[in-house]
């Protein structure tokens, strides 16, 4: 199947309200939107013509995307997908959403160079897909538009929309669809937890773990992209950022953000860390030591460690052993873990490249440290294996990090300040 976007990565999917009641400038959060830049501007920007919007702004809010659009969108850094109203189960209100379409893309109202597709909700089997594919490429003939120039991106948001996406490789490319023309494939749990008739005994959202892990997949499959729902407390910045770390892990690196704030956090936090850290699991919890002067501290009170001559008494929460230097370097080795920096992650592939270039398949790469609990210094050191499949794998963070230096110049001189001009230029170059 032949892919039409040029993104490999989207970390942050961010929504706007098209029209304001009440408000002189009822398109006043477009323009606000339409200026951002830098860290702070998405890489899909989604005028969010439907839930955002109140229905009896939404004929002003599609105005209103086309004037801002057509008088700001040039200097706009990312994408612009605005969000149409659809729904499977309703005919009245996938014409609605149609029209709007036809009006914002129309060559004539000066928006179109500016467009990149449009963001369908509310979708239900493949063939309601199909349905909105159709739509599109009507828009692509009325207005001259080459066919499948816009991408359509759809919100995963009821279960038959969840089972659609296991279809969806086997319908791509088929002569009588456009559905390689699909960009991103967005969970919308709010909605996906009324469809499903979830109840939890607080009334918040379930975390549907498996729908993201679904999506994820489906978007693996089908060559395009995942990003996981809103995360509506815009004030619990560290749960945003876990569950962005859990998301990753999953392969799911992009966000929705509903504030510049949450913008900056989504577009720093899946990009390697500026400096590597060392972790140690404290009777469960995992803790970050404290650099100090080359040495990692651990200064909290779950674990303790004493020294008599040749031995060693470690208690970890209420286990207390007693061990030669040999058996503690093991034991704090099964405690420990580190977390590599952009520059490590450079030296390690090169240093493997450098390898592999003279013939060796396979090279061992070894990080060391010294630790101090409760004033008591040890040193440690790691042996891991790197081989193609080491390599490959390792090169996701530096592909996400070329994506984004090649798609968004405007952030450059963010990434230089975050990790000096010297490693963002050996991170732009390494693996090509």
């Amino acid at each position: 199947m032949e892919r039409r976007h040029t993104r490999k990565f989207v970390r942050t999917f961010f929504t706007t309200p098209t029209a304001l009641e009440g408000e002189e400038d009822s398109a006043k959060m477009l323009n606000r939107a339409a200026d951002l830049r830098g860290m702070e501007a998405p890489d899909v920007w989604v005028p969010d013509n439907e839930d955002a919007t109140a229905p009896s702004m939404r004929d002003e809010g599609a105005q209103n995307i086309i004037d801002v659009l057509a008088e700001n969108g040039d200097g706009f850094p990312g994408e612009v997908h605005p969000r149409v109203v659809w729904h499977r189960d309703s005919p009245t209100t996938r014409h609605q959403g149609f029209k709007h379409m036809l009006e914002i893309a129309d060559p004539d109202n000066g928006a179109i160079d500016n467009l990149d597709g449009f963001v369908i909700p509310e979708v239900g089997g493949i063939d309601d897909w199909k349905k909105a594919d159709e739509f599109f490429t009507i828009v692509e003939h009325e207005h001259g538009l080459e066919e499948g120039s816009l991408a359509m991106s759809v919100i995963i948001e009821s279960g038959a929309a969840e089972l659609a996406m296991r279809k969806l490789r086997d319908e791509m490319g088929k002569p009588d669809n456009n559905l390689e023309r699909m960009f991103l494939l967005v969970d919308g749990e709010v909605d996906y937890t009324k469809d499903m008739r979830a109840i939890t005994p607080t009334g918040g959202l379930p975390e549907w773990p498996e729908l993201r892990h679904n999506t994820s997949r489906g978007a693996s499959a089908a060559g395009c992209i995942a990003v996981d729902g809103p995360y509506d407390d815009i004030r619990d910045v560290d749960g945003y950022n876990e569950r962005m770390t859990d998301n990753q892990a999953k392969g799911m690196l992009g966000i929705w953000s509903l504030t510049p704030g949450q913008v900056v956090e989504a577009n720093t936090n899946p990009l390697p860390p500026a400096t590597g850290s060392w972790l140690l699991d404290a009777d469960g919890r995992e803790v970050e030591l404290t650099e100090d002067d080359g040495v990692f501290v651990y200064n909290g009170d779950r674990i303790s460690l004493a020294e008599d001559g040749d031995e060693y008494t470690l208690s970890v929460g209420g286990d207390e052993q007693t061990l030669d230097e040999e058996e503690l370097t093991d034991e704090l080795l099964g405690l420990t873990s580190y977390v590599p920096s952009m520059d490590d992650i450079v030296d390690s592939m090169e240093e493997f490249e450098a390898a592999r270039d003279a013939g060796t398949g396979a090279i061992a790469i070894t990080r060391s440290a010294t630790l101090e609990i409760d004033g008591v210094e040890v040193d440690i050191a790691t042996d891991r294996m790197w081989d193609e499949a080491t390599y490959q794998a390792a090169k996701t963070p530096i592909t996400l990090f070329q994506d984004v230096y090649e798609h968004r110049p405007d952030q450059h001189d963010d990434l230089a300040e975050l990790y000096s001009e010297d490693v963002v230029e050996r991170a732009a170059s390494v693996g090509n």
